[in-house]
C-alpha cells in the first residue's frame, strides 16, 4: 500500500493509512508528529544535532544554551536564525565570545536522541558538573493548584491531541494557571523550549512550578536546577539519580502526578 504525505501543518503531517479494527479494514488518515534533525550552531560551529519537532526553535536555542551551561545569561545570545536544510533544520546562533569559549572548553559531538541526554559525552566528569544552589522559592506549592494545572494541560497540547506522540512542558503560576506550554517529540527538547520561552517572557522561575508529561530523569532535574526552577512535577516516575540530585540541589520534586495524587520525593514540606 502506498502512503502519500499531505501538506505539513504545524509540526505534524497527515498521511493516508489503512486501519484494521475488530477484523474490519478501512482507509483513513492519521497525523504523525514531525521528528527532524535540528543542528544547533554557535558562531558557525555545529555543537549538537538533536532530533526534534521543528516548532519554537528560537525558544529551543535559548533554552538549550542555558540548560546546557553554554550561556550563562540570556543576553549572551545575540541572535537566532532558523534555516531549512535538505537534511533537516539549521539553527544558527550568534553568541558572545565568553559563550563561544565555554563551548570550545566543553564541546561534545552528539547525535541527539529523544530518549538519552548523555549520548556523545566524552567522559564521566562531564556527566554531572556542579550545580548552582537554588534560590528560595517565593510561594508554597499547593496540591490543589498542581491538580488544576494537570487537568488544564491536555487542552493546551495540540500536537499530542493530534498525534499522540509528543511530550509537553508547562510553566504554571502558584495558583495552577498555565502560563506557557511547549511540545516536542523529545521530553528534554520540550523542557528546553519552555525554558527559552520563560526567559523571553521575563518569568521568575521561583514563582510557580514546572509540569512535565514524562518521567523525571536526572537530566530533566539538572536542566530545571540550572535555570533556577525550584519545583518540578512529573506525571511519571523519577529515577534514583534524579531524586538524589533534586535533594542535593533543594529542588521540590514530585512524581506520579495524576488527578489529585502526588508522590513527593524531595522538599516535601513545600507541598501544603
Amino acid at each position: 500500500m502506498k502512503i502519500e504525505a499531505l501538506p505539513l501543518e504545524g509540526g505534524a503531517q497527515r498521511l493516508e493509512v489503512r486501519v484494521r479494527r475488530d477484523g474490519a479494514v478501512t482507509e483513513s488518515q492519521d497525523w504523525l508528529a514531525d521528528e527532524v534533525p535540528v543542528a544547533l550552531i554557535f558562531n558557525g560551529i555545529s555543537h549538537a544535532v538533536m532530533l526534534a519537532t521543528p516548532l519554537d526553535l528560537e525558544d529551543f536555542a535559548l533554552g538549550f544554551g542555558l540548560t546546557e551551561g553554554l550561556l550563562e545569561r540570556a543576553d549572551e545570545l545575540y541572535g537566532v536564525e532558523v534555516q531549512p536544510d535538505p537534511a533537516g533544520v539549521r539553527v544558527e546562533m550568534e553568541v558572545s565570545g565568553a559563550c563561544f569559549a565555554r563551548l570550545k572548553d566543553k564541546r561534545r559531538s552528539m547525535a541527539g536522541r529523544t530518549g538519552c541526554g548523555l549520548c556523545g559525552t566524552e567522559s564521566l566528569e562531564q556527566v554531572e558538573p556542579p550545580l548552582r544552589p537554588l534560590a528560595a522559592a517565593t510561594a508554597p506549592l499547593s496540591p490543589a493548584a498542581i491538580a488544576a494545572a494537570l487537568r488544564a494541560m491536555p487542552a493546551r497540547q495540540s500536537l499530542q491531541q493530534r498525534t499522540g506522540a509528543t511530550h509537553a512542558a508547562a510553566w504554571c503560576g502558584p495558583d495552577g494557571q498555565l502560563r506557557l506550554v511547549r511540545e516536542d517529540v523529545g521530553r528534554h527538547n520540550a523542557l528546553d523550549k519552555l525554558v527559552g520561552a520563560m526567559v523571553d517572557a521575563g518569568i521568575d522561575p521561583r514563582d510557580g512550578f514546572c509540569c512535565i508529561t514524562s518521567r523525571a530523569s536526572v537530566e530533566m532535574v539538572r536542566k530545571a536546577v540550572a535555570v533556577g526552577i525550584t519545583a518540578l512535577i512529573a506525571v511519571s516516575a523519577p529515577t534514583s539519580r534524579a531524586v538524589a540530585t533534586a535533594r542535593e540541589a533543594g529542588l521540590a520534586l514530585a512524581g506520579f502526578a495524576r488527578r489529585d495524587d502526588l508522590v513527593l520525593y524531595s522538599e516535601a514540606d513545600r507541598f501544603r
